[in-house]
């Protein structure tokens, strides 16, 4: 069992990872920014690690008192995303620079034009350090989701229709976020040096699928509507809306022993916990 240094992990897939860990015998030291925070990873039977993102100093200090890492935290401000990269990258440098040649684990998130990131990483694993890369899917559901299923649900509430672009028969891929926590805990357990990870459970669930579920609980009517007025009605995900992006991850499942497990993302709005609020 090793003791992980976890950042991001009072964040709604860390706070999972945490307890996915704990429950795996694993003992995790938390990076915390707040009392708040703090308290959370107390609660949830995990060590306190003060710091924050940019405090390259404690993601030192953390990385050096532990067995290995999962980079989870990343500032979510796409009004200056080029910022987030950056911060991104120099968090993955300082951290790889205490891990180089310990053979440790270190697994890491890909993000969306991420790729010096991602190539850091990968350079990482021919310097002594166990990295692997985790591409979630770009729906991540569940309790607590604050991602795109929500923000159509409330676009949807203030259309007073749930729309789908042409026919619908683009493909969104989804993973439930207890099962996005099992594969992190894999892939620091067994995951090979150097491996890119798909975290995916749903392969392509059809767009057209995911507006008639909405529209069913919050009984308003369910429209095709052209590409040409995405943007108007989807705002900035107008674009995303349209995409048709299938991806299988058939190859983590027999590398790592993973198996997604928990509802897929039609089954799961079907719960109706996405519409209590």
């Amino acid at each position: 069992m090793m003791r992980v240094f976890v950042t991001g992990a009072t964040g709604y897939i860390g706070s999972a990872v945490v307890s996915e860990l704990i429950n795996g015998g694993h003992t995790v030291i938390g990076l915390s920014r707040s009392d708040k925070g703090a308290a959370e990873l107390k609660k949830a039977g995990a060590e306190v690690h003060h710091g924050s993102l940019d405090d390259l100093d404690s993601l030192r200090s953390g990385a050096a008192n532990a067995d290995g890492v999962i980079h989870l935290a990343f500032i979510h401000d796409f009004s200056n995303f080029a910022h987030s990269l950056a911060t991104d990258l120099l968090a993955i440098k300082t951290i790889g620079e205490v891990l180089e040649g310990s053979g440790k684990p270190f697994i890491t998130t890909a993000h969306a034009n991420g790729a010096a990131s991602d190539n850091e990483v990968l350079a990482l694993a021919k310097r002594g350090v166990r990295t692997a890369i985790v591409s979630l899917a770009p729906s991540v559901h569940g309790a607590g989701d604050k991602g795109f299923v929500p923000e159509l649900i409330k676009i949807a509430r203030e259309k007073g229709v749930s729309a789908y672009i042409g026919d619908g028969s683009n493909r969104w891929p989804a993973i439930h976020r207890l099962d996005a926590a099992q594969l992190y805990r894999l892939a620091l357990e067994k995951a090979p040096a150097g491996s890119q990870l798909d975290g995916v459970g749903d392969e392509g669930v059809p767009f057209r699928s995911i507006a008639s579920v909405i529209g069913q609980f919050l009984n308003v009517p369910v429209e095709s509507i052209s590409h040409e007025e995405a943007n108007d009605h989807f705002g900035f995900l107008g674009t995303i809306a349209a995409l048709d992006i299938p991806r299988s991850s058939e190859a983590t499942q027999k590398l790592l022993g993973w198996q997604p497990i928990h509802l897929g993302l039609i089954d799961d709005l079907e719960q109706g916990h996405y519409f209590s609020s």
